[in-house]
Formats: structure tokens, C-alpha cells, sequence
């Protein structure tokens, strides 16, 4: 029997949440989950939707999120086990507001330095040995570097330096290494986020798609 995924997207339309939609689709059914895409948050408030499947995927920057919206997410995952992965604002910028959604994924954008075009590399933690990291080389992007509130307790599986030559901002005088890409548990569930996908073609280069494929079938129920 296929597993089931339910990918709700939206929000800022700078971050293509239905082209990144979309990719996601297309791994998870490659890896014959059954699909379902929504562009509506009202679709987490189906409490029976939302506890039926093996995995949630957030694709929405920014807005707002009802209680009972959210509720049914945080339960399914905590209570039921059902997994939750996604990427970049996607998923760790998506309610400002609502800190539940916070402690939930595990961090929480506040800024990029230099914006997008930044050149940077992504360090996989060696020390640190994942199935989902497992074999995957270092890798340079160049796109938005995210500096995010990060919860200590993640296990983080890549990561990047702050600050990057040539980028100033008031975090210069703060040098330190910065989780890209981690996993942690809230309740009985999973939970992965990659900071990568500012736009889809980011996550189409190779490490990135797959770093998001393994992601997903790590956080899965």
C-alpha cells in the first residue's frame, strides 16, 4: 500500500510555492506516495485528512495561520506520528505569529544577509553520520543564505558558516556555523527541514533534490 503525503501550498509568491509544490509531487510520487496537493490552509483543519496520512509537507511563506488550522498538524504529528517535512520559508518562515508552528519545526527565519545571489557553501556534518546525509558531498549554492533562530536541540545533518566574505550586516562580529539542514522529533513524529529552496531551481541541482527525497522518506510515518 502507498503512503500517503498531503502537500498544502502558498503564501509568498516569490518563493513559487506551486512550481516547488509541484517538484515535491513529482520525488514523492517517483517513490509511489500517493499525492495530494491543496492551496488552501483550510485543508489542515480536515482533522480526518490530516490524520490520515504519512506525510505533511508545508509549502507557505508568510500569512497567517488559524488555530484550527494548525491544531490538527501539530496533533497529527505529535500524537499520531504522521511526519512533516519541508524547506526554506516553506516551512520555517510560514506563521510569523504562531509559535506552536515554531516549536514544531525547529527554527525560525530573521534574515539573509546579501539577499539572494549569495555564494556559499553547505557543509555536511561529518561528525554527525545520517542515512540522509549519507555519501553526499559538500556542495556551493548561490541563492539566499538563511540566518535563522535555530532550536538547540536539533540534530543537525548540514550546515553553513556566518559570516560569508564580502557580506556585510550586523551579524559580522558573530562567526559561527549555522544548520542548513536538520531533523528532530516533536511527539511521536518526525520532523526534517532543509533551509535550501528559495526558488524551485535551487532544489533541482542534484544534492539539494536529494537531500529533500531522503528527507522526506526519513520523516515519513
Amino acid at each position: 500500500m502507498s503512503k500517503r503525503a498531503l502537500i498544502v501550498y502558498g503564501g509568498w509568491d516569490g518563493h513559487e510555492p506551486d512550481k516547488v509544490a509541484d517538484l515535491f509531487a513529482e520525488i514523492l510520487r517517483a517513490e509511489n506516495y500517493s499525492v495530494e496537493l491543496s492551496d488552501s490552509l483550510d485543508t489542515f483543519a480536515d482533522t480526518e485528512k490530516v490524520s490520515a496520512q504519512d506525510l505533511l509537507v508545508p509549502v507557505w511563506t508568510m500569512g497567517e495561520i488559524k488555530g484550527e488550522q494548525r491544531a490538527p498538524v501539530t496533533t497529527a504529528v505529535a500524537e499520531l506520528g504522521v511526519g512533516i517535512a519541508g524547506c526554506h520559508g516553506g516551512m520555517c518562515d510560514s506563521f510569523r505569529n504562531d509559535t506552536e508552528w515554531q516549536f514544531m519545526t525547529g527554527s525560525q527565519w530573521v534574515a539573509h544577509p546579501g539577499n539572494d545571489g549569495v555564494r556559499y557553501w553547505v557543509h555536511i556534518d561529518r561528525q554527525n553520520p545520517h542515512p540522509i546525509t549519507d555519501g553526499l558531498p559538500d556542495f556551493e549554492v548561490v541563492s539566499e543564505q538563511y540566518y535563522l533562530h535555530v532550536d538547540p536541540l536539533v540534530n543537525t545533518l548540514a550546515f553553513c558558516h556566518f559570516p560569508t566574505p564580502g557580506v556585510e550586516g550586523p551579524h559580522t562580529q558573530n562567526p559561527g556555523r549555522m544548520p542548513q539542514v536538520y531533523t528532530k522529533h516533536y511527539g511521536l513524529g518526525k520532523v526534517y527541514y532543509n533551509a535550501l529552496g528559495h526558488q524551485r531551481s535551487v532544489l533541482e541541482a542534484p544534492v539539494p533534490r536529494e537531500l529533500m527525497r531522503r528527507g522526506f522518506l526519513w520523516a515519513t510515518k
